[in-house]
């Protein structure tokens, strides 16, 4: 399967005909675009709110049409050996598709490229020798940015032929990585086909290891279902949750690159401080019971402890008369209210309304024909709202949360059965804050008042909702993020291995459970595409240590990649570092420097000295600066051609516990696509030794 060269542009050259197609569909996705821009809605609108709803639509359409010069328009062509879904006479040739990022048609309406997405398009991505898919003939393209140089056929049913990795497919996974995360819709692969295109209405779990190809398939999962239910995701919204700031930038022109536009990307902080500003810090002992599912239990009893049995009967007053609901009856109501277990606020609401029907039945048993208007005015009336906020009152939760970190007795009072006092100690503030915009929430605190507000009123569910490095989440945060898919579906990305936090998940079974996900598919992808394979070798070392029974990454590559680890002296440490990123430099592509996080500042030192600027995590490399400095904890989930890892043990030692400490490692070791560095002063660890 040779890759054809360019050689001259005559008509009889394929590759002189391909470009000529290539030419000709971004003629026409530029029609398309002055198309939808010169679209005049004047006489379409009935008024200034329609027209500003339909100009936003197509302002996106606009976007979506844009025009990439980088990027190829098409990147394959199947040729089919019948007409797709349609009879045909015997001996006649089948249809001819280019698949590529996104549809684009001719002038009378007649495809010119076809969406990566489309159904005709999937055997680009399943069809082998084995089971061709009436494919004849695939071809791939290969480009030197956005010039068509190469292709390559794969003849599916030609027994003659014998089967070869194909040089193009390779490439283009080894192609160095300048800027952000590209798109993969090149050099998707079968397994990672099928959890693409697997159905909305089912979560999916991908357990995936370094180089897997997880998050990208994540990424490509939401564009294909928007394809596939575009009404109703829009409808009911969609959204990508990472781990920080620097790896959504990193991965935020994935989706626009494949002309979606509509996806929003949080963290979990971001989805949970609407409330409050986060500025302080737990300690790790702090933090984990914080984040234990077992604080959801006691928050709903310190909740639900503000209701109060009344004492009392209710007396409404209309005109000359005076209605007299008893306690008992209204204590039933609360019983009931209860027992239905809702929303606390909802409760709240409720409660006069109940109160306002019986003062009704009791109106019509005096012949009196009250209607739903009577209703309210009652359940408005001062001495309803007084007994409801006497009995079920109204609660803050951030005020509910500052109570319980604030007041030891009624955190005992709820955590009772539920958290050791060791536990309880952990997480009272040693220093009470006076209010709940004086005190120093932390992280795991704004999750703890957003699971407080969901019991008060429920979350807004979206329609889809991918939750990426979901190992580091706490079953807190699983809460957090499965509220905002609750009628929804998620796709969960991570790898065990991989977790860093101290409350990181053991197993995804408990954080399906925790997700409120339990029925989710499981899918565990064990081929690599790019990190080397000597580099994921010697970083599988760690496994057996910190993530028992998990399968080792395969590396597919046929590049072995390299991997040098070198010991070197202590006062000459900064210093070989920094000719080890010289090295490094000579090489096309980006270069990841990943050190301890005590180490950055000198390192940052050490290079500055030397002449050589260097990016942070997140900022895009360009052809002058292609350095990043990397501390160690901000690592997970970025790539880099080349990286130099700086004193493996001190990356070890700047975590709570040596597991922990271990995985950030495995983490640190295995971020390079092309080569890996290790750079070491004292001893490494026994597993690595």
């Amino acid at each position: 399967m040779p890759a054809h060269e360019f050689e001259s542009d005559t008509t009889t050259d394929p590759l002189a005909h391909e470009r000529a197609h290539l030419a000709a569909s971004r003629a026409a996705l530029r029609a398309m675009r002055e198309d939808a821009q010169n679209l005049d809605i004047r006489d379409v609108t009935a008024n200034w709110v329609n027209a500003a709803v339909l100009q936003a639509q197509i302002d996106e359409r606009i976007k979506s049409l844009a025009d990439l010069a980088h990027t190829p328009l098409f990147f394959g062509r199947l040729d089919y050996l019948h007409v797709v879904g349609a009879e045909q006479a015997e001996g006649a040739e089948g249809e001819q598709f280019y698949i590529g990022r996104r549809h684009v048609h001719d002038a009378v309406g007649d495809p010119m490229v076809i969406d990566w997405r489309a159904p005709v398009s999937q055997p680009f991505y399943r069809a082998s020798r084995k089971d061709p898919l009436d494919v004849g003939r695939r071809r791939r393209f290969g480009y030197t940015g956005g010039d068509l140089t190469a292709y390559e056929d794969e003849h599916l049913t030609d027994p003659a032929e014998a089967e070869q990795t194909s040089k193009l497919l390779q490439a283009e996974i080894e192609r160095p990585r300048v800027g952000p995360m590209r798109d993969i819709v090149a050099t998707i692969q079968p397994e990672q086909d099928e959890i693409v295109r697997s159905e909305l209405g089912g979560t999916v779990c991908v357990q995936g290891g370094p180089g897997t190809g997880k998050t990208a398939v994540g990424l490509h999962r939401v564009a294909y279902l928007l394809y596939a239910h575009r009404e109703r995701l829009a409808r009911t919204g969609t959204l990508v949750v990472g781990p920080n700031r620097s790896f959504l930038h990193y991965i935020e022109q994935v989706l626009p690159a494949l002309g979606e536009l509509e996806v929003k990307q949080a963290t979990v902080e971001d989805l949970v401080t609407a409330q409050i500003e986060v500025r302080g810090t737990d300690e790790a002992p702090a933090a984990v019971v914080k984040g234990d599912a077992r604080m959801a239990e006691v928050l709903r009893r310190a909740l639900r402890s503000h209701v109060t049995p009344p004492t009392e009967p209710v007396m409404v007053v209309r005109g000359s008369r005076r209605w007299r609901v008893p306690a008992y009856e209204i204590e039933e109501m609360v019983q009931e209210l209860l027992a239905r277990d809702m929303r606390y606020g909802a409760a709240h609401e409720a409660l006069p309304q109940r109160i306002a029907h019986a003062v009704l039945v009791r109106m019509e048993q005096a012949g009196e024909a009250p209607d739903d208007r009577v209703q309210n005015s009652v359940a408005r009336n001062p001495a309803v709202k007084a007994a409801v906020k006497a009995i079920w009152p109204a609660v803050d939760p951030a005020k509910l949360v500052l109570r319980l970190l604030s007041d030891a007795e009624f955190l005992a009072e709820h955590a009772q059965g539920l958290l050791s006092e060791d536990e309880q100690k952990a997480i009272l503030w040693t220093r009470p804050a006076r209010s709940v915009k004086t005190a120093k929430w932390s992280a795991a605190d704004a999750v703890l008042i957003d699971e407080a507000a969901d019991l008060v009123s429920r979350t807004h569910s979206l329609g889809h909702v991918v939750i990426d490095e979901a190992q580091d989440l706490s079953p807190m945060q699983y809460r957090a993020v499965g509220r905002r898919c609750s009628t929804g579906s998620a796709t969960v990305l991570g790898d065990l291995a991989q977790g860093t936090t101290p409350w990181s998940t053991q197993s995804w079974e408990q954080a399906l459970h925790h997700l409120g996900k339990a029925d989710a598919l499981v899918e565990e992808l064990t081929a690599g595409f790019r990190v080397p394979r000597d580099v994921i070798a010697y970083a599988s070392r760690l496994l057996p240590v910190i993530s028992p029974g998990l399968t080792p990454v395969e590396s597919v590559r046929e590049s072995p990649g390299s991997l040098s680890v070198r010991e070197v002296g202590a006062d000459a440490l900064d210093s070989a570092v920094v000719a080890a990123c010289e090295e490094s430099l000579v090489h096309e592509g980006s270069i990841g420097l990943i050190a301890a996080d005590a180490r950055v500042p000198a390192l940052a030192v050490a290079l500055t000295a030397a002449g050589h600027t260097y990016l942070s995590p997140g900022q895009e490399t360009t052809a002058e600066t292609r350095l990043t400095l990397v501390p160690a904890s901000l690592a997970k989930g970025l790539e880099y051609d080349y990286v130099v890892l700086d004193e493996p043990a001190a990356v070890v030692d700047g975590e709570p516990d040596e597991r922990t400490g271990l995985r950030r490692l495995y983490v640190a070791l295995t971020r390079a696509v092309s080569g890996l560095t290790v750079l070491h002063a004292a001893p490494l660890p026994e597993e690595l030794a």
